[in-house]
């Protein structure tokens, strides 16, 4: 999955600046925790707010090499448009992430909305108004947010406070259990530390097809020419989310493969950036 679009990532972010702003006064990185990995890239539109706000989950198959850095252009264009963006970063698989650390992060960073970074936006975001974006298994972290409302009082991100009202979920792997058997992944296997007859809890609590309904929109968006994630990854969780009566919605790009999504210039961001401005609404 990772090596499938990492010529289209930039170069690490893990040099981003050490200072908590960059040049430009309406970036700046903010920490929700600990880890050197805890810890995201906000970004502010003009104006006095509130204004609503858009996590960003980058992919990379869960793993060190790859971090938030490819999806700052993309963070960039949304602010651009108006939108807060929260592109976060977690602690990935050969770093000190792996269950249930990675969940647990992306948990966190959520959460985070409504402390630290609420606090370095000056109270201009619009806690009511949160939407989710995700790619490949950054897609599979959104989705997994999404639901998390779901889960057992005992699992990572149980209760959460801040609840999305829509994830933009591209070429995202939302079962994992077939994705580890149907699809040979290894990356979802390192991430899970087994097969599902190894972990039937971890693949149970991991899975966003098994939180069904979330009782929001989750929309897929899915290059038919993928070659990583198999496009049946989204058409199921949509079929299955439908089923359970949740608004959810497929869009199936001819043509596009797995990367395209993570290239600012490329018509698949485009199609996926005007879905998430959509949900986010005027």
């Amino acid at each position: 999955m990772a090596a499938a679009f990492a010529a289209g990532c930039a170069d690490s972010a893990g040099d981003v600046a050490e200072a908590e702003r960059d040049t430009q006064p309406d970036t700046m990185r903010v920490s929700y925790g600990e880890d050197a990995d805890n810890y995201g890239i906000l970004h502010l539109p003009d104006g006095d707010g509130p204004h609503p706000v858009v996590v960003m989950v980058h992919g990379g198959g869960w793993l060190e090499d790859h971090d938030l850095s490819y999806f700052e252009p993309l963070s960039r264009s949304l602010a651009d448009d108006g939108v807060a963006v929260w592109n976060i970063e977690y602690r990935r698989v050969d770093g000190a992430g792996g269950w249930p650390v990675t969940l647990a992060d992306a948990d966190d960073a959520t959460e985070a909305l409504a402390t630290s970074v609420q606090d370095a936006a000056g109270g201009r975001l619009d806690l009511d108004r949160v939407h989710l974006a995700g790619h490949s298994a950054g897609g599979h972290l959104a989705a997994w947010i999404a639901g998390r409302h779901t889960l057992p009082a005992d699992a990572p991100g149980a209760q959460p406070q801040i609840r999305p009202q829509s994830a933009t979920i591209m070429a995202g792997v939302f079962d994992l259990s077939l994705a580890a058997t149907a699809g040979h992944d290894g990356f979802v296997r390192r991430l899970l530390d087994g097969m599902p007859e190894d972990h039937p809890d971890r693949y149970a609590i991991a899975s966003p097809i098994e939180h069904l309904p979330v009782g929001l929109v989750v929309t897929a968006v899915h290059g038919m020419a993928d070659q990583t994630v198999d496009p049946v990854q989204s058409r199921s969780y949509v079929e299955t989310a439908q089923a359970a009566g949740d608004p959810a919605e497929l869009h199936l790009l001819e043509g596009f493969g797995h990367g395209d999504f993570g290239n600012v210039d490329s018509p698949a961001w485009g199609a996926a950036k005007q879905i998430i401005l959509d949900h986010v609404g005027p």
